[in-house]
């Protein structure tokens, strides 16, 4: 037990990293006078597609708007029905609604918590699909040549919800640019910010081009507006942070992997089962999600220690009340979101706070 006394600080979840370099570019904006999308959404999108290996990037006002823009971008629409993940952030599978499509929930792998391909097949077999939108849940690619596969065989769409994923990598292959288009967030929580914003990346010119269009109202010339659209547009308010912060961004996930190394030592002897890493896949560890029969209990220990704890996600997105009705069984998805529980692991994490997370995890597990 863990009394209040042996407290070393307050360990957050997350803990996002701006300094003067960040304040720098943004006062340069503000001096500018011109604070909406313009010269500086333009300069970012360009360093974005070329740090992710794209040809083409366009940046939205957040991770949601930026999948929209994207199933929107490959014409899913009314009607059309795209194999995703229930277990994740409901707005992978709300930006499907949201294009008039279906989602079709396949379950995922026990260990990676991403779609399980072997179910993805199974569904596509059985069901007349579209399209495939995989999320790289937690900052780990999910199974990119396995799911392409399908793709290909199926002639089916490929879309990566890389929200939480930012230069992770499959066989050296950075995510977003293996799919049709990928989508990223930069909520501030992620592992690099614009405060809110986000992206899609591509390397096909008319995905790039509509995604553009629709991000402005449809516009594309003037005040020619050729299709329905809407306002997603990035401020050059957030492209200023997030110019500063794709910089950091490597150091950043530097420092993720090590700590994650790290703790994963450290909680060896323990009854948690800490997160894995195929072997030609890089983890960005946007959450260090560990998985035990014994979470609330083991929250309530870490909370009382000063370490903030983080369940993502508890209820998978099949049986939320939003998607009540929904013909979906996913029971691998469901028995996760009673097990996992995510432990910090930011750059700003200590050698001493990772200590005190095995520690806790340690006396609870030989109690």
């Amino acid at each position: 037990m863990v009394t209040g006394d042996e407290r070393v600080r307050s360990v957050d979840i997350a803990d996002p990293q701006l300094d003067e370099r960040e304040s720098a570019r943004v006062t340069e904006v503000v001096e500018s006078g011109r604070l909406a999308a313009g010269k500086t959404v333009s300069e970012f999108e360009t360093a974005f597609a070329e740090f992710c290996d794209t040809e083409h990037a366009v940046a939205t006002s957040n991770g949601t708007t930026a999948l929209h823009t994207a199933l929107h971008a490959l014409g899913i629409s009314d009607g059309d029905r795209v194999v995703t993940t229930p277990f994740s952030f409901v707005a992978s599978a709300n930006a499907i609604r949201f294009c008039g499509a279906q989602p079709v929930f396949a379950d995922i792998d026990p260990e990676t918590y991403n779609l399980d391909p072997h179910a993805v097949e199974s569904v596509v077999q059985n069901q007349d699909v579209d399209a495939i939108l995989a999320v790289h849940l937690y900052g780990l690619p999910a199974d990119m040549d396995h799911l392409g596969d399908i793709a290909d065989t199926y002639d089916l769409a490929l879309i990566e919800d890389a929200a939480q994923a930012h230069d992770a990598r499959h066989d050296g292959r950075p995510v977003g640019s293996i799919g049709d288009v990928g989508a990223f967030s930069f909520y501030p929580t992620k592992n690099m910010t614009t405060g809110e914003g986000g992206a899609l990346v591509t390397d096909r010119e008319d995905v790039a081009e509509r995604a553009a269009r629709f991000v402005n109202h449809g516009r594309d010339d003037s005040y020619r507006h050729v299709e329905l659209g809407h306002n997603f547009r990035m401020t050059n308010l957030a492209a200023a942070i997030g110019l500063v912060q794709l910089e950091k961004l490597p150091q950043f996930n530097r420092a993720r992997r090590a700590n994650a190394a790290e703790l994963t030592d450290l909680l060896e002897d323990t009854s948690v089962i800490p997160p894995v890493e195929p072997v030609e896949r890089r983890h960005v560890y946007h959450q260090y999600t560990v998985r035990t029969q014994e979470r609330d209990r083991l929250r309530e220990e870490l909370s009382a220690a000063g370490v903030d704890t983080g369940v993502y996600y508890p209820t998978p997105i099949h049986e939320q009340p939003a998607y009540s009705g929904t013909d979906a069984s996913a029971p691998v998805a469901s028995r996760a979101a009673g097990e996992v529980l995510s432990l910090p692991i930011h750059p700003e994490t200590t050698d001493a706070d990772r200590r005190t997370i095995a520690r806790t995890i340690g006396e609870v597990s030989h109690e």
